[in-house]
């Protein structure tokens, strides 16, 4: 049996850029193990599986794996897959799409649009907004794990915290660019630093004139650096909400992470806050075609 398949870079408007992603299609009969397989095949950060919505109202139902493990939710892949069914929906024209893509976090609402030949915008709404998960690292113990001095750790109000939107991630903010362009982990580091977690990962940020620049490290299972992460950009709303200085209203705030990596990806987030309390927030980026194929399985 063949199962059609398409490659994406995501948070990103051009190809060769961003985050790579796959996109089975046909999917119906897979069993989990075998999906896990696949992903392994497939060796990208995330691979997701397309599935006929339990609830006929939503376009679709996703499943999403890493090469080791199913994740309930994640940014890019959902991003990368909202711009793919869109397009599928709507291949010569240029209306917004709307709808809902259920993941194992729930329901997340989804806005895409055609932008060109094989290319679009996606922006998905939160399923869950973000919330403290434990106690940060100590200053002294990130430093030591990123091989950075004490005073480079932190920055105006910013500290270690530990955030999730349905993923958990240690956020570490570092002093300058430089700072962040010298981070290092090793297996070791890592592990001895953020392995208690039950989704190891460290986010590690800083500012960058109006924005942020980031990078995330991860075993998966050898330690790798991801160029996009939607998912610790939705963790890092919570961050934002406790150490800067936002009032009511919308706030944009542009993240670009993987230019030190040379996949360079850029990553729009959007916070509505209301009498103190972050109330939704938003993800979105582009995403275009590379590939499409075939699976023979």
């Amino acid at each position: 049996m063949t199962r059609r398949f398409v490659t994406l870079d995501v948070f990103t408007d051009r190809a060769l850029a961003g985050n790579p992603l796959a996109v089975v299609l046909d999917s119906e009969g897979i069993e989990g193990e075998r999906m896990q397989a696949i992903a392994r095949e497939f060796n990208l950060s995330e691979t997701v599986f397309v599935l006929p919505p339990q609830d006929p109202r939503h376009r679709a139902r996703l499943r999403i794996f890493t090469p080791s493990r199913e994740l309930p939710f994640a940014g890019h892949p959902t991003v990368g897959t909202a711009v793919l069914l869109g397009l599928m929906d709507q291949p010569d024209g240029s209306d917004a799409v709307a709808f809902g893509l259920e993941e194992g976090v729930g329901l997340v609402p989804c806005v895409a649009e055609r932008t060109g030949e094989g290319r679009g915008r996606a922006r998905f709404r939160l399923p869950r907004l973000p919330e403290a998960c434990g106690e940060g690292i100590d200053a002294a113990r990130a430093a030591w794990a990123l091989g950075l001095d004490l005073t480079e750790i932190g920055f105006d109000r910013h500290l270690p915290s530990r955030h999730s939107a349905g993923v958990p991630y240690d956020l570490v903010p570092v002093a300058s660019l430089d700072a962040l362009a010298r981070a290092r982990v090793s297996p070791e580091s890592f592990e001895a630093a953020f392995g208690d977690s039950s989704h190891p990962s460290v986010y590690v940020y800083a500012r960058e004139g109006r924005g942020f620049r980031a990078r995330m490290f991860f075993p998966a299972p050898d330690l790798k650096e991801d160029p996009a992460t939607g998912s610790a950009a939705a963790a890092f709303a919570g961050a934002l909400m406790g150490f800067e200085p936002l009032g009511s209203g919308e706030h944009d705030v542009l993240v670009r992470q993987g230019y030190e990596m040379g996949r360079p990806s850029d990553i729009a987030l959007q916070l509505v806050i209301r009498e103190g309390a972050l109330v939704s927030a938003e993800i979105g980026g582009g995403a275009v075609i590379v590939s499409e194929g075939r699976l023979r399985l």
